[in-house]
């Protein structure tokens, strides 16, 4: 049957629940309709790695030398002509300590019911490959933010980012050279108010009104704001709110067809 591929982004802070949301899709649409890409499997080698020239350690989020664009950008485009990821790519994101965070079980079924429907619709005259990518600073490139078809943001206040990034603040180096040493980076002193929040504030303060990351409205029409809170059932409410955007846009026509 024709496959439909959806690009579907979700960006976000460091410690923002991105990736947590990510793979909550990707449980909930199942294997064989989902692929989840991660920003941080494109990231330089440590040698590559500039340091800070204002406070003298390695700046692994400033965005133009964090990620390997070129690169994400060709498996993302062979993506979409496939519909599936490269047998050369590699994703390490295993290797980090996996933070959990349950969602209720109806609301899990309601959308995985939803869902299904746009994703094999007709008796089956048409399947979508949903492709969710999530990163810190994933809408900085023009090339790469041009590729998705579905762009999401997790908006989380600038308090709650620094007390989770600094409660787990050691992450497996997430390239293949890296990897295979055993490479981990645990941020130094100050790390987060020097380095990360300022790398997010920088990728983003033009999709901001005036560009205010906390407060501001979002400037461009294609981009949908999350903002999870730390109660109870958030994650709940923040993944209905992603489902009613991807069926939205299923409905829509959007993404290309694999040929």
């Amino acid at each position: 049957m024709p496959t439909r591929v959806i690009l579907v982004g979700i960006g976000g802070a460091s410690c923002s629940g991105k990736t947590l949301l990510a793979k909550h899709l990707a449980r909930l649409l199942g294997p064989g309709h989902s692929v989840l890409i991660h920003q941080d499997d494109f990231a330089p080698t440590s040698e590559m790695v500039p340091v800070s020239p204002e406070f003298g350690v390695q700046d692994w989020d400033d965005p133009p030398t964090c990620v390997e664009w070129p690169r994400m950008r060709q498996v993302l485009g062979a993506i979409r002509q496939s519909g599936k990821v490269p047998q050369e790519h590699d994703s390490f994101d295993h290797l980090n300590a996996q933070v959990e965070v349950g969602v209720d079980g109806g609301v899990v079924h309601e959308w995985g019911t939803k869902l299904g429907q746009v994703t094999v619709t007709g008796g089956g005259e048409e399947k979508i490959v949903w492709v969710l990518v999530d990163g810190f600073v994933l809408y900085w490139d023009r090339g790469v933010s041009d590729a998705l078809d579905v762009k999401l943001l997790m908006r989380v206040p600038r308090a709650v980012l620094k007390a989770r990034r600094e409660a787990r603040a050691t992450y497996v180096l997430q390239n293949a050279e890296d990897a295979a040493t055993g490479g981990v980076w645990t941020d130094p002193p100050g790390y987060f108010d020097n380095i990360v929040y300022p790398a997010y504030v920088k990728a983003h303060a033009s999709v901001m009104s005036g560009g205010d990351v906390e407060n501001g409205t979002v400037t461009t029409a294609d981009i949908t704001v999350l903002a999870p809170g730390e109660g109870e059932g958030e994650m709940t409410r923040v993944l209905g709110e992603a489902c009613a955007v991807l069926v939205a846009a299923a409905n829509a026509g959007v993404g290309s067809y694999v040929e």
